[in-house]
């Protein structure tokens, strides 16, 4: 695409990402049936994840980047238990910090072997980031290994030629195919289909595209404000859901 018509910055895209899916947790929550808001939520995850991806390419401390991801996945765990399991501690989901925290480590660890260039490096890099992936499954972080490799693919995509396609290709094949969910009934000329919902992330390329490359306004307190919106929102939410029952 057009550098001239790339207009998204960094900021920009988080602060959609979060609209996003303050829309789908709203479906989920506080008003339920309004089928729309999930789907335009399915495009909150693919946006996270790309830049997860352009964080580490950019970050200048790997080590706090982590842990700031961790910090809030342990801060965030307890409000999206209550809104996904009615419990402040449930076992079998957990918080999409964590998925993107073990994105982070796979990329880190794909990064390194890219460093070192030899067979051995590009097998325990393969090795380390597979083992990120099989942690996110069965610790049931939210999206899962799919989650992970979301992650990864906008990491790798960056040295092929045309990323666009290879992005394209690979959000198709992780949405549509693989991920398993909800299904929308579909009928054209007579004939009923079934669209995968998780499809809808497809669409996350479009802004992801508009990205210019640049951060925006470098504020401490905003990058900071990004990360705190995921918890409170989500607690928020659940004392709303609780106070209208």
């Amino acid at each position: 695409m057009r550098k001239s018509i790339r207009f998204l910055d960094s900021n920009m895209l988080r602060a959609l990402a979060c609209l996003l899916m303050l829309c789908d947790h709203m479906w989920a929550t506080i008003v339920p049936g309004n089928e729309w808001m999930t789907w335009v939520g399915r495009l909150a995850f693919p946006i996270f994840a790309f830049q997860i991806a352009e964080g580490f390419l950019h970050t200048s401390n790997f080590r706090k980047y982590a842990v700031r991801l961790l910090i809030f996945g342990l801060v965030s765990e307890v409000p999206f238990d209550l809104v996904y399991g009615s419990t402040m501690l449930y076992p079998f989901h957990q918080n999409v910090m964590f998925t993107l925290l073990l994105g982070l480590l796979a990329v880190k660890a794909l990064d390194n072997a890219k460093e070192k260039h030899t067979v051995k490096a590009w097998l325990v890099g393969a090795l380390l980031a597979a083992l990120c992936c099989l942690v996110a499954a069965v610790t049931f972080t939210d999206y899962g290994a799919l989650g992970v490799a979301t992650v990864i693919m906008f990491y790798l995509c960056r040295e092929f030629r045309f990323a666009w396609a290879a992005q394209l290709g690979f959000m198709i094949l992780f949405n549509f195919i693989l991920f398993t969910g909800e299904y929308i009934p579909l009928t054209v000329l007579g004939h009923t289909f079934e669209l995968q919902t998780q499809g809808f992330a497809v669409f996350a390329l479009i802004p992801i595209w508009l990205y210019n490359g640049r951060k925006g306004v470098s504020s401490k307190a905003l990058q900071y404000g990004f990360y705190a919106f995921y918890p409170v929102h989500l607690l928020v939410l659940y004392l709303l859901f609780t106070y209208a029952h």
